[in-house]
């Protein structure tokens, strides 16, 4: 027998196990070979995510995504990419390159078929990495984001410079980015910093002194603490989510009018302020009608989605804007919550991340049953009686309620005060079509009918109610209105005589008073009965009298209980005496769910286009995140406990990553709106999961112990300084190898120059005000709103006291990037232009918060010398230097030169004949002016 070449096994062995895995390869279903391909088979292993998703992303998935399948194939979803296409063939086959079409198509010499088409070609890397990946197996992965934070073991680096957790792990990255980090600020940079951070204001002299001289181990903890607890927290992080909630004192659009809606904002410093876990803070925002025995603040915690803008310019479709600002509500709350660019998916599946179009309106059907409408009153509104009287009536009623109550749901006192309070459910215009002559009208502001014209709502679900409400205004002589079911003959279900209602007011132009018609709620009987039935309304005036009835809402709702007791007339009229009461109230609009039987069907608009609505949809969620169906109820409650549920791998990231970039301004994920695909990924993925779960978890979505553990750590107290350009290689300190250096938010600029300058009015809650403004802002049409400035400490309250109008927001917040709000703003982007140095140089408010600082100066110090020293440290909170004293010296005399030889000008300056009054006038504007004033370093 030949003897065995034992060197020859070694190749023939291999031989023979590639090719039992071809056999099994090609045995096995498609869509199991991937599962099973060992990767050391064919070198380093290709990551889906960190190699081909890129190239997929930027080259591949414009056709070949959720806008487009050329050819029947998609790369957006694996069970779609691993499918026959329209060729018949397959373009990825597993651990096959032969027959994956994918690989001939990149690499094909006709540029008629090469891929991409009409592009460059895939570079040789490029495809060897599609090559490598597909014989690997093809295996897929999800997105980093959309997989749900893993336990990270804290790292040991940083040893001798770590303080805490987070320490370690931004010293690791550092050890691998060779670098270091800067040692710590000075007590005077770290007490201004986290100051401005945590409250929003800079400190007081008075502060810092405190603080540098106590010598105390845990005097920078202890300063921590009582920022957090300072009332001005609430307002510095309010401040911030105002931009999320598009939050605006007026409604948008053409005409813009105002809104009374401030009751929201202070909901939000509230909130902040007792430190309401974040995960009951979002819930009460999205749902905070639905939760059980929901409480005024509850209400109006809802208003964070009535923020949404509304149209009163006249001939516009009320539904049109209702649709839009539900759309604005899911994108809103996707890219507040989630970090996802869900408003990509309106009109076809996203382009980039897996989220297919049915996804979008699954979504919306969570929002899409609520009673508000594109409608001038902004209904429902929750009423606040501020009369005794009135809130005297109110209990009254609530009290007759309950002492009569036998159980039934109709007649609680909680119904009977949401229908006062909220008054729903109501049927505004846009539920009619008003006849005209034959002719259907639809969409309209009001509805109305007269002799030639008759009103009609199909398809009405009676549930026995025995009243019906209307507000009315009767143009005109009286007339009879008379309500029928199913056809314009049909069976008269009540009937009421409406007179026309008239006040008089003064007329400035004529001088003389007018007489005007006013709207009226009447309330009359109705013959209860069950089932849909058409409701038509019809009007009978005079005859040969020109009259018209003009409706703003009807409302069917049951009586009041205990028709047959003493008093009960009284307490009937009182029912409705407040509803038409004209004393002082104060309204905020609010989210109230429909009534079960007046809930709209939710569909797919094809291409995103309300007027051509698809397939009907449940609520739901994206495959791709933790599952929703039969967990949650399928409303707005139940989507924020999804949210929140412990698989939800976003929620937590998401709010740890708008909070890191707020102190440091830059998040983990710098792209705040977009944790998908196209966004940036983590620079400390670690960090990043560590925090989530630490908050989520550990802390139980409390804020300030989250905001507490990252100001207290190294990383946040290092120096700003910069090094040297040539030794720089983290220029936007990516890495965290020094503090943050920023510019101050548009609010704490202004903020700030009132603070110092000691005008800041610690005044909280309450209306917008109106401070200083140059004339000519506001060009207000449709309306005569003026810009009317407060009086008192108002003018010089807290920026985000100011009134917001969307069209015409306070300029000098503007030129500091502060946005519109007409929609939600994740990140503002800080720019700097001449504009903004113009603003804090010449802006009304700016002057005369200098020339305050400058009557403090010179009453409290004698020389020149102590007083710039004084002023730079009353704008600073700390020493000047001999240099800058010298500077300002300079300017200081320039100045007192100018004001002799132009003595005019003082007056014009400072108001009254102060040469040295207008003199530190100019040195404290330019002070305000100052890199280090305006910059949080």
């Amino acid at each position: 027998m030949a003897r065995i070449n034992k060197n020859l096994l070694y190749p023939l062995s291999s031989v023979l196990f590639l090719g039992l895995l071809v056999w099994v390869l090609r045995t096995m279903p498609v869509e199991n070979k991937h599962k099973v391909i060992p990767a050391v088979v064919f070198g380093e292993r290709i990551d889906y995510n960190r190699d081909i998703r890129p190239i997929v992303n930027n080259k591949c998935i414009a056709c070949h995504g959720g806008v487009k399948k050329s050819g029947g194939f998609s790369l957006l979803f694996e069970e779609e990419a691993l499918a026959v296409n329209e060729s018949g063939e397959r373009a990825i086959v597993p651990g096959n390159i032969r027959k994956s079409e994918l690989i001939k198509r990149i690499k094909h010499s006709d540029p008629e078929y090469r891929m991409p088409l009409e592009s460059e070609p895939l570079s040789e890397e490029e495809i060897d990495l599609f090559t490598k990946w597909i014989n690997q197996g093809a295996v897929w992965d999800d997105h980093w984001a959309y997989k749900a934070p893993v336990a990270q073991e804290v790292p040991s680096a940083g040893a001798g410079w770590a303080i805490n957790d987070i320490d370690r792990f931004v010293a690791q990255k550092l050890e691998e980015k060779k670098l270091q980090p800067n040692p710590m600020s000075d007590k005077y940079s770290l007490i201004r910093r986290l100051s401005l951070d945590l409250t929003g204001l800079p400190p007081s002299l008075e502060a810092v002194k405190a603080f540098v001289e106590d010598g105390s181990a845990d005097a920078y903890g202890q300063l921590v603490d009582s920022l957090l607890a300072s009332p001005a927290y609430g307002e510095r992080w309010a401040a911030m989510w105002m931009d999320l909630a598009r939050y605006a004192d007026s409604k948008g659009y053409e005409a813009d009018r105002p809104r009374k809606i401030w009751k929201y904002r202070d909901w939000l410093i509230r909130a902040f302020n007792e430190n309401m876990p974040y995960d009951r803070f979002i819930t009460e925002q999205l749902a905070g009608d639905l939760l059980p025995d929901p409480t005024d603040e509850n209400y109006i915690a809802t208003a964070f989605h009535r923020n949404t803008m509304n149209n009163d310019e006249g001939g516009t479709d009320n539904e049109e804007f209702r649709v839009a600002a539900v759309l604005d509500r899911v994108n809103t709350t996707w890219t507040v919550v989630q970090g996802t660019t869900m408003e990509c998916v309106q009109c076809h599946s996203h382009p980039y991340d897996p989220i297919r179009h049915e996804d979008y309106y699954r979504s919306l059907a969570f929002f899409n049953q609520t009673a508000d409408a594109d409608i001038p009153s902004e209904a429902p509104v929750l009423v606040e009686f501020k009369s005794e009287e009135d809130q005297e009536k109110l209990e009254k009623i609530q009290a007759w309620v309950a002492k009569v109550d036998d159980g039934t749901p109709e007649v609680t006192a909680d119904y009977f005060t949401k229908l006062i309070r909220l008054g729903e459910p109501k049927l505004h215009p846009h539920y009619f079509e008003q006849m005209d002559r034959g002719i259907p009208v639809k969409g309209t502001a009001t509805f109305k009918v007269d002799p030639k014209i008759h009103s009609i709502t199909r398809k009405l679900p009676f549930s026995g109610e025995d009243r019906i409400m209307f507000k009315v205004r009767v143009e005109g002589e009286a007339g009879t209105i008379r309500f029928r079911i199913d056809s314009l003959q049909g069976r008269e279900v009540a009937a009421w005589e409406v007179r026309s209602r008239k006040k008089t007011r003064f007329d400035q132009s004529t001088k003389k008073n007018v007489s005007y018609s006013v709207s009226e709620v009447l309330s009359i009987p109705l013959t209860p009965f069950q089932g849909t039935h058409d409701l038509y309304l019809v009007w009978e005036g005079p005859d040969g009298k020109e009259t018209t009835c003009i409706f703003e809402w009807v409302m069917l709702h049951h009586s009041l209980p205990g028709g047959e007791r003493p008093g009960y007339g009284e307490i009937e009229k009182t029912f409705y005496e407040l509803y038409n009461s004209e004393k002082e109230k104060e309204t905020t609009p609010v989210m109230v769910s429909l009534p079960e039987q007046y809930r709209r069907d939710t569909r797919i608009f094809e291409k995103g286009s309300w007027m051509v609505p698809g397939e009907p949809v449940s609520a739901g969620v994206p495959a791709i995140w933790n599952p929703f169906e039969e967990r949650y109820s399928p409303d707005r409650l139940g989507f924020s406990a999804w949210l929140f549920s412990p698989d939800n791998p976003l929620t937590a990231r998401v709010m740890v990553n708008r909070l890191w970039e707020q102190l440091f301004g830059r998040g983990l994920v710098s792209s705040l709106e977009d944790f998908g695909s196209q966004g940036f990924a983590p620079t400390h993925p670690e960090l990043l999961d560590w925090l989530a779960l630490r908050f989520s978890r550990d802390l139980n979505w409390d804020i300030k112990r989250l905001l507490k553990e990252i100001v207290l750590s190294a990383t946040y107290r290092q120096s700003s300084h910069f090094k040297r350009p040539e030794e720089d290689v983290d220029p936007l300190n990516e890495w965290l190898s020094r503090g943050p250096r920023l510019r101050l938010t548009a609010e704490q600029v202004r903020d700030q120059a009132l603070a110092v300058s000691g005008l800041l009015s610690q005044k909280m809650f309450g209306p917008s005000v109106m401070p200083e403004q140059p004339e000519g802002i506001w060009q207000v049409v449709y309306s005569g709103d003026q810009w009317r400035t407060s009086s008192g400490e108002d003018k010089h309250r807290r920026s985000l006291y100011t009134f917001w109008r969307r069209t015409s927001p306070y300029p000098s917040i503007i030129a500091f990037d502060a946005p519109s709000r007409e929609f939600c703003l994740p990140k503002r982007i800080a720019t700097n232009t001449p504009l903004q140095a113009l603003v804090t140089l010449n802006d009304p408010v700016y002057l005369e918060a200098a020339e305050a600082m400058g009557r403090k100066v010179l009453k409290n110090a004698t020389s020149d010398r102590d007083r710039i020293a004084l002023l730079y440290s009353m704008a600073t909170g700390r020493g000047i230097s001999e240099e800058k004293l010298s500077d300002l010296q300079g300017l200081l005399e320039q100045s007192r030169t100018y004001f002799d030889i132009q003595p005019e000008t003082v007056c014009q300056l400072v108001g009254e004949e102060n040469n040295e009054l207008a003199v530190y006038t100019v040195v404290a504007n330019a002070v305000m002016n100052l890199d280090e004033f305006l910059m949080k370093s």
